[in-house]
Parts: C-alpha cells; sequence; structure tokens
C-alpha cells in the first residue's frame, strides 16, 4: 500500500513537471521571438535544470512521508490482525506528531468495548452452561439438519460418549419417541406461527427409567430436547394403584362374608343357637381380621410416614433377645411350637426397644402362621465387626428361591388362600423392613425348600467413646 502510494506522488510530481515544460514552450516561447535564440534555449535549459533539481529534493522528501505512513498503516495492520486472531489486549501505542491521534484513540475504544462485550457474552454463557449443568432435566440443542449442537451434563450421563457435538441425534439417542419428536420440531411448525412444544414420552432410553419429553423450535433454527426423569413418579403411581387395589382386596373379603352370614341371620330369626353361634364365630373371625389389617395399615403408613421418628438407646443385644422371647412365649407355647434361643453377645447396639420388639413379634408370629409343620422356632445373634446380626429361624417348609426377594413387599404372598385362612395381612414383612432400615440395619432371607426358612436383620453397633488422650509429658 504504501509502495502505490510513493508511486503515485512521483507520478503526481512527474505530470507536474512536464507541464511546467508544456508551459514554457507554449507560452514564454511567443513573448520571447523578438529575442535572441540562444537566450531562450538558455531560459528552457534552466527551467529544466530547476525541474531536476526539485525533483532530486522531492524524491527523499516523498520517500520519507511514504515510510512515516508506511510504519503507520503498518501498527494499524498489525493491531487489527491481532483483534482478528482473538488477542483483545492489543492496543495502538500513543500517537506521535506526525500521526493521526484521532484515529488510534477511536480503534483502541473500539477494541476496548469490544472486549468488555465479549467478556460479558462470555460470562453469560459460563453461567447459562452452569445452570443447564445443574438442571436435573437432560437437554439437548439440535441443528436444523438434526446434528447434536450442544448438550447438558444430565444428557451426557443418560446417553454416556454416543452424544456429542457435530454427530447426528439418531446416532446419539436411539429412542423412537425422542427422534419423531425432534423430527415433528424440525419439520412442522404451528399453524399459529408461534413455537409448538411436541410431547412424548421414552421408555426404551436408559433400561428401567421412563422420560416425559417436550421438544420445541428454536427461532434461529433448528430445535431444543428436555427429558424429565418420570421414573420416581411412574413408580409410586404403580405402588399406589397397587396398594388401592391391594386393600380393597383384602377389606372385600372379610366384608362379604360378614355381609353374608349377618343377612342369613336376619332372614331366618329362628336359626338353631349353635349354628347362631358357628355364625357369629365366623363373623368375629372376619372383623378381627379386618382390625388387624386396619392397625397393620396405620403401623406401615405412620413407620413410612417422614415424621416417623425412632428413639435409639444403647442396648445390649442379648437384652432384647430375651425380651422377646419371654413376650412371646405364651404364644408360641399354645400353637404347640418349641421357641429356643442361640444366645446373643452383650454387645451395646443402638435399637429403639419398643420397635425391636415389633420386629421380633412380627417375624415369629410369620413362622408360627406358615411354618407350624416344623414344630421349632430358633432365635438368636451373633456379632459382626461393626453391627450385631440377628436371626429368627423355622423349620417348616421353606421358600422357593424366586420369592426370596418379593417376600418384604406390602401384600405380598406366597400362598394366598393359606395366608388369609392363618389371618395374616400381607403387611408384616414390609413393617420389618421399614423398621430395621430406620435403624441403619439390613434385611434379608434366606431358605431351602423342605429345611425352612431365616430372616436376617442387623442392628448398628454403639459407637465407641474416643479414649482421652493422655497427660503431655
Amino acid at each position: 500500500m504504501t509502495s502505490k502510494l510513493f508511486t503515485k506522488l512521483l507520478g503526481l510530481f512527474l505530470l507536474l513537471l512536464v507541464f511546467e515544460i508544456a508551459a514554457v514552450e507554449l507560452v514564454v516561447r511567443p513573448l520571447t521571438e523578438h529575442t535572441a535564440a540562444g537566450a531562450f534555449h538558455r531560459l528552457a535549459l534552466e527551467a529544466l535544470w530547476s525541474g531536476l533539481i526539485a525533483l532530486a529534493i522531492a524524491l527523499p522528501a516523498a520517500a520519507w512521508v511514504a515510510g512515516r505512513v508506511r510504519a503507520c498503516l503498518g501498527r494499524v495492520t498489525s493491531f487489527a490482525q491481532r483483534i482478528a486472531d482473538g488477542d483483545l489486549t492489543a492496543r495502538l501505542a500513543e500517537a506521535g506528531h506526525d500521526e493521526p491521534p484521532a484515529m488510534e484513540a477511536a480503534l483502541n475504544l473500539a477494541a476496548e468495548q469490544l472486549a468488555q462485550s465479549l467478556a460479558e457474552l462470555e460470562s453469560r454463557r459460563q453461567e447459562l452452561a452452569a445452570m443447564l449443568d445443574s438442571m436435573q432435566e437432560a437437554v439437548v440443542a439440535i441443528t436444523p439438519d438434526g446434528m447434536v449442537g450442544w448438550s447438558n451434563a444430565a444428557m451426557r450421563r443418560i446417553a454416556g460418549n454416543q452424544i456429542r457435538a457435530g454427530r447426528p441425534l439418531a446416532h446419539s439417542l436411539r429412542d423412537p419417541e425422542i427422534l419423531a419428536c425432534a423430527r415433528a420440531a424440525l419439520e412442522r411448525p404451528s399453524s399459529s406461527g408461534q413455537p409448538e412444544v411436541r410431547f412424548g414420552r421414552a421408555g426404551s432410553l436408559a433400561p428401567g427409567r421412563t422420560f416425559e419429553i417436550n421438544a420445541a423450535p428454536l427461532p434461529s433454527g433448528g430445535a431444543l430436547i428436555v427429558l424429565h426423569d418420570v421414573t420416581a413418579v411412574e413408580v409410586a403411581e404403580k405402588s399406589r394403584r397397587e396398594f388401592i387395589a391391594n386393600v380393597s382386596h383384602e377389606l372385600r373379603t372379610p366384608l362379604t362374608s360378614i355381609q353374608g352370614y349377618v343377612e342369613t341371620l336376619i332372614e331366618d330369626p329362628h336359626t338353631r343357637p349353635a349354628v347362631t353361634r358357628e355364625f357369629l364365630g365366623v363373623i368375629l373371625k372376619n372383623a378381627t381380621r379386618m382390625n388387624r389389617l386396619t392397625e397393620d395399615l396405620l403401623a406401615l403408613a405412620s413407620i413410612e410416614s417422614p415424621d416417623y421418628k425412632l428413639t435409639p438407646q444403647p442396648t445390649r443385644a442379648s437384652a432384647l433377645l430375651e425380651d422377646a422371647i419371654e413376650s412371646l412365649g405364651g404364644i408360641v407355647v399354645d400353637s404347640g411350637v418349641i421357641l429356643e434361643s442361640s444366645g446373643a453377645p452383650d454387645a451395646q447396639v443402638m435399637a429403639d426397644p419398643d420397635a425391636l420388639h415389633q420386629v421380633f413379634g412380627n417375624l415369629i408370629e410369620n413362622s408360627l402362621k406358615y411354618a407350624k409343620t416344623g414344630k421349632r422356632i430358633r432365635v438368636g445373634a451373633h456379632p459382626l465387626p461393626s453391627e450385631v446380626e440377628f436371626f429368627v429361624q423355622d423349620f417348616g417348609p421353606g421358600i422357593a428361591s424366586e420369592h426370596l426377594d418379593r417376600i418384604f413387599e406390602r401384600f405380598y404372598r406366597i400362598d394366598k388362600a393359606r395366608s388369609r385362612e392363618s389371618g395374616g395381612t400381607g403387611l408384616g414383612l414390609a413393617i420389618v423392613k421399614h423398621i430395621v432400615q430406620a435403624h441403619g440395619g439390613r434385611l434379608w432371607a434366606e431358605s431351602e425348600l423342605g429345611a425352612g426358612v431365616t430372616f436376617h436383620f442387623t442392628l448398628p453397633l454403639v459407637p465407641k467413646a474416643p479414649e482421652p488422650e493422655g497427660p503431655n509429658r
């Protein structure tokens, strides 16, 4: 650029020199025709030499001016290149006397404002990224051609390494509902002209998890897909439906029986006393079962409530076992079953005595109802490194392995007919599970068909107090 400027200046000077010679030739010569030819030629020669001398003086001056302009433009070019490369800290040096200070000040101010604007945009981008990554919902943005633009941390946890920017969404999330919602958001804008959210439900994206899909088009093109994990809601809703159905079923049987026997007594007031007594006995039995079911439902609701509080206190494991055998011994003796103790350590455990009495009572009653053929129940405990393991063992028919993982569910029964005949509500083991877990313990069952079943649960040991430090020496 500086070379072109120098060339233009030199050409302009030569053009002026030609105009000067032409003026001398065309204007001065006619005026001096009466003079001698030698005088005119001397005048022309002097004009030529003066032009050459002026040219010799102008060339270095023009070169010097061009160099200064070139240096100035070079600094501006270097400054612009640094800005283009992303170095927003670049600034032009203070202008000299021969440089345009207004231009350099304006460029420095523009660079400073640009740096501030980009810093604010970067700060907002980081805030937006942090906000999206902290969301429980999984979010992914796609381009108009179906490529992944970006995704938040929740989405990356679900999809793993499959989802990344520039990869087709169909290769990252292989769920037909998600792809259908994304395609609808990209291809079918709403009739009102406003962005319309497409809804769906994905069940094959992650095993055992259900997601609610919201897909909406973006103003700049593409679409935004949000996945909300509704697995817990689905499980709670399913549990609620099953609970209502089970309670209704459990109540219907005794209510139907009571209603039938009462109607019979009303329709035939002259029923024989023996038959009346039999009917009343059946009614009492069913009313008692309904009462037990109601009590167990209230107990389970209380235990599952967030307001349920235990009062654990240091208690000897052997004392818990002795109290259980002493309080439940009468029930066991009346049934003709022998209750044996295998002993328990004197280790101190954190336990709520009243709650543990309910645990032992439900487990022993369960063994009495379903394992009378064994004629023997054994209870005991043994120490572990950080807890004490208690057990209640019967010697009845046992439980098949496919039922062991479900027997602690509410209303789950292995043999429904026999359990109803024995008066069970199907809630006893569920209550035991919640109480043990509230103590911070574990609960499980082991069984072998024909050899009985053993219920195990643990309670944490009392933390040891730190030993006092000895005197400083």
